[in-house]
């Protein structure tokens, strides 16, 4: 008898289910994680497509897609690191989850020091350093530790699943400068699939 898969859209079942019920965050990760571990277990739920690097542009290696945006503010996206990709200190403004599908990720995490007070400086500490393998999850929590830098320090695209409870396109969100302080405002941009 054939072990029955998790799809992508049981996956989005669940979430939609869990964040109809409670918006307790503690309880959206607890219940979520169980649904993210058994969707990244399961790379054939994610077409091939969006498994891999983009393939052209200046960002080849990498690849970004939208796999769902609910009205209830779940973003589902797949996001490819190609080797060498690297990303520094960087927030995210939204909970979130991230699970390893393919290959493995060097996350350095950063706990922010200063009473941000102001807007443009951040003093900022390296917390811990995680090198998240297939089936590992790293939780996003706003304010408290949301703050990471992310390293494919290896010479195969990494596959992850990244889910917020809100979407991250156009989200005003911050890169952090460990050298200067300095705080960049940015704005996310569209997924490589829109």
């Amino acid at each position: 008898m054939a072990a029955v898969k998790y799809s992508l859209e049981e996956f989005i079942q669940d979430m939609d289910a869990l964040l109809a019920k409670t918006t307790d965050q503690q309880r959206i990760f607890n219940e979520g994680s169980t649904y993210l571990d058994r969707l990244i277990r399961n790379p054939e739920a994610i077409p091939e497509e969006y498994r891999r690097p983009l393939g052209r542009g200046p960002r080849a290696r990498h690849g970004s897609y939208k796999l769902h945006q609910g009205e209830n503010g779940l973003a589902i996206s797949s996001v490819i690191w190609g080797p060498g990709d690297h990303i520094g200190p960087h927030d995210h403004r939204t909970w979130g989850m991230i699970g390893v599908m393919e290959n493995v990720l060097a996350e350095t995490r950063f706990r922010r020091l200063d009473d941000r007070s102001n807007e443009e400086y951040a003093v900022l500490e390296k917390d811990r350093v995680a090198l998240s393998k297939p089936g590992e999850i790293s939780l996003l929590i706003p304010e408290v530790d949301e703050i990471h830098q992310i390293d494919n320090e290896t010479h195969l695209p990494t596959v992850e699943i990244h889910v917020y409870g809100r979407s991250l396109e156009g989200l005003q969100r911050s890169k952090f400068d460990l050298k200067t302080g300095r705080v960049h405002s940015y704005v996310s941009g569209k997924a490589n699939n829109e």
